[in-house]
């Protein structure tokens, strides 16, 4: 095994020595001035010119998370001058396993246009579900090994090696997984940091916190910062993209921006850049929780230490007194984060902090969270992003319902309003009725003359 102290080229004379392309990874293409099937896609998707996109992955501003075993793919680009893009989590938990639910979960998911589902299933056969999902999935999958590694290697935490953690990381790149979360940026100076100057949550990151209970019970540094150059190595053989995991991400606002998320993220900025000289795709995560005006800073400081890697983020959720509504809490952290520079969010649902989220539940963070996204898209001036707005608005005006409907983030739900309650003229609904404003001025914008008394 390599260390953390081994120059990167080690991964691409080993990866070259066992046979591989000089080219794998879409970044290494890119570099080479290649402008991949994946790159015109995302071109395509995102009204861009291809080599924009082939230029801004070139320089790590773009990552296409799109392992070269996932044939269901239909690639998309996460980063600067993209669409925000949004995340589900799913997967069977241990306390709760229910696989059909966790696959109406997925058909929500695909329904609403989730760009990416990441499978942190942590019980059972979880490699049957995962390669079941990434055989019928177009959307980016990731994974967070660290979660599977326990049951996979049947093996108490204690009793894991480097080499077990590493074999679990190559499995799922095997798999076909497209990106996967790595806490590697955990290392021995950030938990000096962290306990240096406590918290009040500690640690909440699940994979970060059994790293560090790994840590601590043998004495040993975090193995995955340890032996960086191997898990690159593994993932640049299947162009796997790493999301580099933020173990100490704030899980309460008063933790955030403090000493132990600002040392790690310190960290990960360096990792970035070790891992774009061994041809490996980044992702870097983030907070979290966090109070509104401390969210923007918190981008910018990201995009500066992590050279502009694209930024994928957990809400923030800007309070913490609103169980059952934190889809709602995180949306207005989502907003502000991605129209400040975040590139990618991870819905969170009504359910977060309290249980697993049911289907019900997956439909509404995921759509608090598209409204989160696209709202921020409007505030960047991504291109196209306000036209369905304004064919929206064109259809309110017209009162062609079922166009709304379709426009809608959620074609659902609006239908099922409208309906409960029909007006009995179809040019207004049943809060206005008779005193619709827009129907009242269309009338006299077509040169009709309204009996305001008959009316009204």
């Amino acid at each position: 095994m390599g260390n953390a102290n081994e120059g990167s080229s080690m991964t691409q004379i080993s990866a070259a020595a066992r046979g591989n392309p000089a080219l794998v990874t879409q970044i290494d293409h890119a570099r080479a001035g290649t402008v991949t099937p994946a790159m015109r896609t995302v071109a395509e998707k995102e009204g861009r010119d291809p080599e924009f996109i082939r230029e801004g992955v070139a320089a790590g501003r773009i990552a296409i998370p799109a392992n070269i075993h996932h044939a269901s793919l239909s690639p998309e680009g996460v980063g600067g001058g993209l669409r925000t893009k949004v995340n589900v989590n799913l997967g069977i938990s241990g306390d709760l396993m229910d696989e059909e639910e966790e696959w109406r979960k997925v058909d929500v998911a695909l329904e609403l246009g989730a760009e990416g589902i990441m499978d942190l299933s942590n019980h059972g056969k979880t490699q049957e579900f995962r390669k079941q999902l990434l055989e019928m999935a177009p959307v980016m999958i990731g994974t967070v090994p660290m979660y599977d590694a326990i049951g996979y290697l049947e093996k108490a935490l204690i009793s894991i090696t480097p080499q077990d953690f590493l074999d679990v990381v190559r499995r799922h790149a095997e798999d076909g997984v497209d990106f996967v979360t790595i806490h590697a940026g955990m290392n021995r100076r950030v938990i000096e940091s962290f306990k240096e100057t406590g918290r009040l949550m500690n640690i909440v990151s699940r994979g970060g916190s059994l790293i560090f209970a790994w840590m601590e019970a043998t004495g040993n540094e975090n193995p995955f910062y340890e032996y960086y150059d191997d898990v690159l190595e593994i993932l640049h053989e299947y162009d796997v993209t790493i999301s580099i995991g933020d173990a100490m991400r704030p899980g309460c606002g008063y933790d955030a921006t403090d000493a132990g998320q600002i040392a790690e993220l310190i960290e990960i900025g360096k990792l970035t850049k070790r891992a774009w000289d061994a041809g490996v795709q980044v992702m870097v995560e983030g907070p979290g929780h966090m109070a509104i005006d401390e969210i923007a800073a918190n981008m910018k400081l990201q995009k500066r230490l992590c050279h502009d890697a694209p930024f994928y983020v957990l809400g923030p959720l800007v309070t913490d007194i609103a169980p059952g509504y934190d889809h709602i809490t995180a949306a207005i952290g989502g907003a502000v984060a991605a129209s400040s520079g975040a590139d990618f969010l991870c819905y969170v649902t009504p359910a977060e902090h309290l249980r697993l989220p049911d289907v019900n539940d997956v439909r509404e963070g995921l759509v608090a969270t598209k409204i989160a996204a696209h709202a921020a898209d409007i505030a960047k001036g991504i291109p196209g992003a306000r036209d369905r707005d304004n064919r929206m608005s064109d259809a309110r005006r017209r009162f062609d319902w079922e166009e709304m409907f379709d426009l809608a983030l959620d074609p659902v739900k609006p239908r099922e309003y409208f309906e409960s309650a029909p007006p009995t003229n179809e040019e207004s609904c049943t809060m206005c009725g008779k005193m619709c404003a827009v129907r009242t001025v269309n009338t006299i914008m077509d040169g009709l003359v309204i009996d305001l008394g008959d009316e009204y």
